[in-house]
């Protein structure tokens, strides 16, 4: 009996007996053709000799021959079928024809009820014979044992809810009774839409760990860009310190190095001088003792009134030369040098601090609906001016009715921002933010429990926060600039940091809950 290969046959190229390909095909004296093993096989067992499919009786058993003409046909397809199956070999991962003695091809179905898995060829029974197109085909599967019941024997086709298991038809009836089941297809669909469900969830985590990931690199490059700009501005203050202190440095060694010069000049004034009278008085110490060693009266009393007068000379006894005193000379040198240093780092780190809050600078308009009837707006809502006349505008809910102010036009909820007002020249004015659900009517007292964070100057040189507890600053000279910067706003609090000139303030507010907040613009009243 032949296995047969990957064979492309039609209904006459198999035997009926043993409804595979033909074997040595034999014909029959009615015409019909079977493989000759499984003809004579059939024949041993039946008495008379008959034809298997139109039960023509022969009187004795037929001298059978190969049918040459039906045999080379079949060869040839054989052989057809061999150059194609080299093409058709199961690769790694693919499910092998479980029937192919030869090299294993790849199986196109597997049958449930032979829990065999079939190539083109060996599959072609299943198509044809009329016992075997009953069998439960399907796209070929590995480890067909694993789809059986293992108690009973039968296809698992259903899924039991109650246990979460695979099951046969059997096992509602004998092992799951009263439990809930619905069909494997079913139950695969509601399992497939929840992967799907699972699957968008793991893929929107993805997306948010990936956006983590960019937020955590945009942070490292923050980061970066800040330390190089901090790495950048302390060299050129440290720069800066370093050529302040050794100026400091020359300095002091010149003061010192004076002072010794000066002491040492005039010691040296002093010997030469000292030197000079010597001089004279050895020369005058010579001529006395020569006339005093003189034996001549006569002649030692008419030399002596020839002898000249002594030379005038200094009283030196009161005379001295008084070393320099250097004590206290380093320490005020030093002292001098750190109140430069000081100087030059709050001058360069003020301005490294200046250019880092103008990063955050917002444009400020002044809203018309919100001023006060005594201030006067510029047009392009740049300026405010108070006037001594009041204007008849309609008393609108934004309007404050007496309270000088005036917002701006542009509010937020969140994030930093930084704006600056011009005030050279003023003697009064009021800088403020404030809530925007702040009262508008009436008097206000400004205060961050009303909602208003405020810088003032009165009387042309009090400048005071109006804070809790409030603080009062000393700046001299005023600034010709108010610089505002504010952090983010948030439920837990603000941080409150106004900049004055060249002296910046940090307060920290109580925590408040804040609602989008509005600039307000100077409170004027111009003197």
């Amino acid at each position: 009996m032949s296995s047969g290969s990957n064979l492309q046959s039609k209904d006459q190229f198999l035997c009926s007996i043993c409804l595979d390909v033909f074997t040595d095909p034999v014909t029959t004296a009615c015409g019909h053709n079977f493989c000759k093993t499984s003809i004579i096989q059939h024949w041993d067992g039946n008495v008379p000799c008959k034809c298997p499919l139109c039960n023509d009786n022969f009187a004795s058993r037929p001298q059978l021959r190969v049918n040459t003409l039906f045999s080379e046909m079949i060869d040839q397809l054989r052989r057809e079928a061999s150059s194609s199956s080299e093409q058709q070999v199961a690769k790694p991962r693919e499910v092998p024809c479980d029937v192919c003695t030869g090299p294993k091809l790849k199986a196109l179905k597997s049958c449930l009820v032979c829990l065999t898995s079939y190539c083109q060829t060996h599959l072609e029974p299943h198509l044809i014979a009329s016992r075997l197109k009953k069998h439960q085909l399907k796209e070929q599967v590995e480890n067909l044992e694993d789809r059986m019941c293992l108690q009973h024997d039968r296809p698992l086709e259903l899924f039991c809810r109650t246990d979460q298991t695979c099951v046969c038809l059997l096992c509602p009836v004998l092992n799951h009774k009263d439990h809930e089941f619905v069909p494997l297809k079913e139950e695969s669909e509601e399992k497939k839409e929840e992967l799907r469900k699972t699957e968008a969830q793991v893929q929107k985590m993805i997306q948010e760990r990936r956006l983590m990931i960019q937020d955590i690199r945009k942070s490292v490059k923050i980061s970066k860009d800040a330390a190089d700009r901090e790495k950048a501005g302390g060299v050129q203050v440290v720069t800066a310190l370093m050529e302040s202190a050794e100026r400091g440095l020359k300095k002091l060694i010149k003061e010192i190095q004076d002072k010794r010069e000066t002491t040492e000049k005039q010691a040296e004034d002093f010997i030469r001088d000292l030197e000079q009278e010597i001089s004279e008085l050895k020369k005058r110490s010579s001529e006395v003792k020569q006339l005093s060693w003189d034996e001549d009266p006569l002649h030692l009393l008419q030399s002596f009134s020839f002898l000249k007068a002594a030379p005038p000379t200094k009283t030196w006894t009161e005379v001295r030369v008084h070393p320099p005193s250097y004590e206290g000379t380093v320490v005020r040198a030093v002292t001098q040098i750190e109140q430069e240093i000081r100087e030059k780092k709050l001058q360069k780190l003020t301005e490294a601090e200046l250019k880092r809050v103008q990063r955050f600078a917002v444009d400020v308009t002044l809203d018309p609906d919100t001023a006060q009837p005594w201030l006067i707006l510029s047009g392009d809502g740049k300026q405010v001016n108070h006037e001594n006349v009041r204007k008849n505008l309609p008393d609108n809910p934004e309007r404050f009715s007496l309270c000088p102010c005036v917002l701006g036009q542009q509010s937020f909820s969140s994030g930093r921002f930084y704006f600056e007002v011009q005030v050279k020249g003023k003697t009064k004015w009021d800088l403020e933010v404030a809530r925007e659900s702040v009262t508008r009517k009436g008097n206000i007292t400004l205060s961050p429990q009303n909602g208003f964070w405020t810088v003032v100057l009165r009387n042309g040189n009090k400048y005071k926060v109006f804070a809790d507890p409030s603080v009062h600053l000393h700046l001299h000279p005023g600034p010709e600039k108010v610089h505002y910067e504010a952090a983010a706003v948030s439920w837990a609090g603000v941080d409150y940091q106004p900049c004055l000139g060249q002296a910046p303030i940090n307060r920290h507010i109580e925590p408040v809950l804040f609602p989008p907040l509005c600039l307000d613009q100077i409170q004027h009243r111009t003197r």
